[in-house]
């Protein structure tokens, strides 16, 4: 019965005081006047802020239920062109010091603002003023019940810079800015969206005072979104000029979006996907020195130093060294062939995404793969300007041998403009070859040089008009899935039997050597030659590259002798069709000359006085339609057609 009656008790007191304090928070919204509230909040503000906001609207003060007083149409700065506008400005009061009659912010916060920044040429801004306001406020002694936060609800953030004609707009901000009224620090949390991607972000100054004064402060900055994520923690400073150090993070599920998201032209070629970096960060002025730099990128790591300058163009230099690297995923999307391979590819070549950035980089790892090619100790260099690309190979450890040599690309309006100019010495020319240029069937060691260029719109373009020299030269090797010398002793015996099948075994050489001239996408030959113990071939003639054809003639003889005193027997040859695959032919009027019982019927073809009767004949072998006067062919020319009848 006691512990009834005292919590009946209880109860009635705390219904007294929530009445008694309704009822002086009611009276005291009767005895503080609005302009009273009025007046006190922007005072504050003043104080806390050392802005002087200018109110263009209607104030309204609310003291009941909760105490708050809304300012329409804020601005802040130059009426014509102010920094800060906003269409409502709500300070809402403390509880317990309105009870008492007096006024005193728990926080500010700001509706739909639109903020401006006009960076100028000469380093200063719109908000300079502002900010000197700002740092005046911080310095002076402030008392400590001073307001602490300050919100921003769907902002809008305007950033214009006339040195680099550059103008960004940040879109749906929403933040909490932690005002430093005990402590000397600052902090912003909050969210916005930049290039239609929400990214949440967090600010922190140590000192707050010591920022906006230009002096070094500590600072802390994360940005992240679905494009990219990043985070810095060092110092900054701005006086005499930015100057920025700490340790820098980020990274990204794919750096060719998120650099595409950052305005930037998409890169050419493919790659560019998966990206982390970690540096020690080191900003002056306009240039970011990167320096114990962990960087990844589609599963490539390396390390090294890098800088990057905006002042003028985007440049970007440095020097990284790395264990392993795939490059074949930045030439993945490079067709030469169209898709049966034995075209080229007439699919418009673009460098439009190179034009954006400056490079000057060097490069070195101890194995590189490219495609189906595996190369070993590697260092290379690509100097980029205006889209005007240079690589060059100081060495690449490949097919068992050494490559030097460099690689240009330059976008022009029709198309690219490409030059190289490589050697390869002591390499494996079986897979050196097979592998460039697809020639599979020359074996042995030796060394190969290019020097060419050709410009276009596409790879058959560019072929049209390569112009250059080219030359090969070999030791102790052999041509693959082909039997000269086989070939040779049968037809040296019976030139009539026919080839056979030759193309098959190897035909072993001591030294080749091939000299070559392009002119306009055709290939002359100047000199090329095969020697070898029981053979010996000579080739001269033409090929085209767009057309991807062969038009070659020879002579293959065998060093030895039939019979002594007797000259070597030779052989003269034609290579024609596809280079991927070409057809060789033995001469057939070299074979008949050495058959002792064809050599009258060619005599007899050839002699105006026998030509009609080995042509009625022939005739009546065949029993087919006398041909056209004159049709009958030289030996060695294309044969008649063939007859329709049974013989008699």
């Amino acid at each position: 019965m006691t512990t009834a009656t005292g919590l009946k008790r209880l109860g009635f007191i705390l219904l007294a005081v929530i009445a008694g304090g309704l009822a002086v928070l009611t009276t005291a919204g009767y005895l503080i006047s609005a302009d009273t509230v009025r007046q006190q909040v922007m005072a504050e503000i003043r104080e806390v802020t050392g802005l002087d906001p200018i109110l263009r609207g209607k104030a309204s003060v609310s003291l009941f239920p909760t105490g708050s007083v809304n300012f329409a149409d804020v601005l802040l700065g130059d009426a014509k062109q102010p920094a800060l506008t906003a269409e409502r400005l709500t300070a809402r009061l403390r509880f317990f010091p309105m009870l008492i009659g007096r006024v005193e912010i728990a926080d500010v916060a700001l509706d739909h603002p639109r903020i401006a920044i006009d960076l100028q040429q000469n380093g200063q801004s719109n908000w300079s003023g502002l900010i000197e306001a700002l740092t005046r406020s911080q310095t002076a002694t402030r008392r400590v019940a001073a307001f602490s936060e300050m919100r921003i609800d769907g902002g809008t953030v305007a950033i214009r810079d006339e040195a680099r004609q550059l103008s960004e707009t940040l879109y749906g901000v929403e933040f909490s800015l932690a005002w430093p009224s005990i402590s000397k620090s600052f902090g912003a949390t909050g969210r916005f969206i930049w290039h239609d991607a929400p990214m949440d972000a967090s600010l922190t100054l140590a000192d707050f005072a010591a920022a906006l004064a230009g002096s070094r402060s500590g600072v802390k900055l994360r940005v992240s979104g679905a494009p990219m994520k990043a985070a810095f923690d060092g110092a900054v400073s701005f006086k005499p000029t930015l100057k920025i150090e700490g340790t820098l993070a980020a990274d990204a599920v794919s750096l060719r979006s998120a650099l595409v998201w950052a305005g930037q032209k998409p890169l050419p070629g493919g790659g560019f996907g998966r990206f982390a970096i970690k540096a020690r960060t080191n900003v002056v002025g306009g240039t970011i020195s990167l320096s114990s730099v962990n960087v990844e990128l589609d599963g490539n790591a390396a390390e090294g130093v890098l800088t990057f300058a905006a002042d003028g163009r985007q440049t970007l230099q440095g020097t990284l060294a790395a264990d392993a690297l795939d490059l074949t995923p930045y030439i993945s999307t490079v067709r030469l062939l169209t898709t049966n391979a034995r075209e080229w590819n007439d699919g418009r070549i673009t460098l439009d995404g190179l034009a954006g950035l400056d490079l000057d980089l060097r490069l070195s790892a101890a194995n590189v793969v490219v495609s189906n090619a595996k190369i070993g100790r590697t260092a290379i260099a690509a100097n980029l300007r205006g889209g005007h690309l240079v690589v060059t190979v100081g060495e690449a450890q490949a097919y068992g041998g050494v490559i030097k040599g460099s690689l240009t690309l330059a976008n022009l309006e029709q198309g690219v403009d490409v030059k190289s100019q490589l050697q390869f010495t002591d390499v494996d020319l079986e897979s050196c070859l097979g592998q460039l240029f697809g020639l599979r069937r020359l074996e042995g060691k030796g060394n190969i040089s290019l020097a060419v260029e050709g410009a276009g719109g596409s790879v058959l373009a560019v072929t049209q008009t390569l112009t250059g020299t080219a030359s090969l030269n070999g030791t102790n090797g052999a041509l693959a899935g082909l039997n000269v010398e086989q070939l040779l002793r049968r037809l040296e015996r019976r030139p009539l039997s026919g080839g056979g099948e030759f193309r098959s075994g190897r035909t072993p050489y001591d030294k080749i050597s091939v000299a070559l001239k392009i002119n306009q996408g055709t290939v002359t030959t100047e000199d090329a030659k095969i020697e070898g113990a029981a053979v010996v071939l000579g080739l001269a003639g033409s090929a085209s590259i767009p057309a991807r054809e062969l038009d070659l003639k020879g002579v293959a003889a065998l060093v030895a002798p039939p019979k002594p005193g007797a000259p070597p027997f030779e052989l003269p040859f034609i290579v024609q069709g596809s280079w991927d695959d070409p057809i060789m032919l033995p001469d057939p009027e070299s074979l008949i000359r050495r058959s002792g019982a064809a050599a009258p019927l060619l005599n007899a073809v050839r002699d105006r006085s026998t030509r009609d009767s080995v042509r009625s004949a022939i005739e009546r072998l065949t029993s087919g339609a006398a041909p056209a006067a004159g049709a009958i062919p030289a030996a060695g020319g294309s044969s008649a057609p063939p007859a329709t009848g049974k013989p008699e």
